[in-house]
Order: structure tokens, then sequence, then C-alpha cells
């Protein structure tokens, strides 16, 4: 039991590295190419990389006992991460600094709290409320402009952003459900198959080229390893020996991770307001997950 806790969170550190590194390579292959040149190359390499892995550890041959509920829960999960996904890039593309984008991408472990509580009765106490309440208080501080209309009062993207987030819980809700009966390679092998055809079709349809710049190519190799084939699949495993909430306690120093590669990468950093919004985002959803996990609840228990 305690060999398996520690794989999850292990798993988890693992998702959350890969994670934070898709920020960086994908805002440096965007800052050079086309979203759709981009999203072609991208997710074909993370197709052939998950078709691989899924091969070498047999799991293709789940697709020929696949029942129907599971088949339109495949399709369902299809349609959820292009959506996801396409608003995730595009926050990526617009945001100026990667790690402002990751700080407010800290809402979407708060809407699975809430969408657990909501749709399938987790518990929600006080404390997880006092995270949730932080969480908010710090993308408000992050997005804030200064300015006095609803158009001027945030930065660009904040919208989007907080659109993703519904859409990734959405998708997370359902893999949560059905993750013990769908291997995470099968899971991780749809999704990109979902996101190389549609990006194959806006590919198409914006008439772009395949010819990038090496250097975009690079960087779009790197990420799309880490990002739709180990960061993905390394979620599905947390959740196959953990709960989700406790893989979002790793998860949610994606941020840190963030900025840290930022700093080197591009060499930018939020302003001051940002920078303190971030950190209390980051402490909201730290205190949020713990208290989900019962971490209070037992120190508590052992005061007693």
């Amino acid at each position: 039991m305690r060999s398996n806790i520690l794989k999850g969170y292990f798993f988890a550190l693992v998702a959350t590295l890969a994670f934070s590194n898709v920020y960086i390579f994908s805002k440096a292959a965007l800052n050079e190419v086309h979203l759709t040149q981009f999203g072609v190359y991208w997710f074909a390499i993370g197709f052939l990389v998950s078709l691989g892995f899924a091969i070498k550890n047999k799991k293709l041959a789940q697709v020929r006992i696949l029942s129907k509920r599971q088949v339109r829960t495949l399709i369902i999960l299809g349609i959820l991460e292009i959506l996801t996904t396409t608003t995730f890039f595009l926050s990526v593309n617009i945001i100026p600094d990667p790690s402002v984008t990751s700080f407010l991408g800290n809402m979407f472990p708060v809407m699975v709290t809430l969408g657990g509580v909501v749709l399938l009765r987790e518990r929600f106490g006080w404390i997880e409320a006092i995270g949730v309440f932080l969480a908010l208080v710090g993308a408000f501080l992050i997005s804030y402009t200064g300015g006095t209309t609803l158009k001027t009062l945030f930065i660009s993207g904040t919208g989007i952003v907080f659109l993703n987030a519904i859409l990734a819980t959405s998708a997370t809700l359902v893999v949560k459900v059905h993750v013990k009966k769908l291997s995470p390679e099968l899971l991780g092998l749809n999704r990109t198959a979902w996101l190389l055809v549609y990006s194959l079709i806006m590919f198409l349809i914006y008439k772009q080229s395949f010819i990038i710049p090496v250097s975009a190519l690079k960087n779009i190799a790197v990420g799309s390893i880490l990002g739709p084939f180990l960061a993905i699949v390394s979620v599905y495993y947390s959740y196959t020996y953990i709960e989700a909430s406790r893989s979002a306690i790793v998860q949610s120093l994606k941020g840190i991770f963030v900025l840290i590669g930022a700093f080197l990468f591009f060499h930018t950093f939020p302003v001051r307001h940002q920078f303190i919004g971030g950190m209390i985002t980051v402490i909201g959803v730290l205190v949020m997950t713990l208290a989900k996990a019962g971490l209070f609840r037992k120190s508590k228990q052992n005061e007693n």
C-alpha cells in the first residue's frame, strides 16, 4: 500500500515537471510558427510516441474489447481534449510571460475540487474554502490591469485561461471515473489521435506550410514528448495509485517551476502584483489540496 502511494506521488512529480516544461518549449515554438503548424508537428510527434508506448506495453489489444460505453467515453474525452488543448495553447500564445499563464492555470485544481464536490459528492470543508478563496484572490491580482471597464480590467487571455480550466476540469472528472477501466496508455493515445486529426484539419483550413524553422522543430520535439506523452501518461498513472486531490498537491507547484524556467529561457519575470498573486494562488491551491487529502484532519486527530 505504501509503495503504491509513493508511486502515485512519483508519477505526479514527473507529470508536474513535464507540464512545467510544456509552457516553456511551446512558448518558444509559438514565437516562431503559426498555431496550426505548431499543432500538426506537436501532436504528430506526441501520437507516434504514445502509439509506440502503447504497443510496447501491449495495450492496443484493449481496443478490440471496448464496450459501447467506453467508446462513447473516448469520443467525449477526445472532443473535450480538443477544446481544452486549443484554449490552452491560445492562452500560451497570447500571454507574453508563460509563468503568468501557469499561475492563472491554478484555477484548474480549484475547479476540479469544486466539480468533485458537485458531481462526485466529495467532501468540502472550511479549510478547502479558504484555499479556494486565496486562489481566486491570487488569480484576480495576476490578471488585474488597473482598468475601469470590463474590457480593460484584466490582461488579454484571462478569459481563455478560465475557459480552459472549466474544460480541463470536465475532462479530468471523466478520466477520474473511467481511469480504472481504461489504461493510461489508451487514454493518452486517444487524446493525441483526436488532437492530431483536429490539427491537420485546421492546418488545411489556414493553408499553412509544412516548412518551419529548425529551432522551432527542436522545441516542438522536446515539448511534445514531455506534454502529449510523458505528462499525460504520468498524470493518468498517478490517478491509478492515489486520489486526484493528492496528485494535485504536487501539481500545484507547477507555477514555481514555470517561473524559474521562464526566467532562465526568456529572461522574463512577472511584475510585482502578478508575482504576489501567483504565490497566493500556489498557497491557496496547496491549502485546498492538503485539506482535501485529509492532512489537516490527521494532524488534528494526532493531537487528540
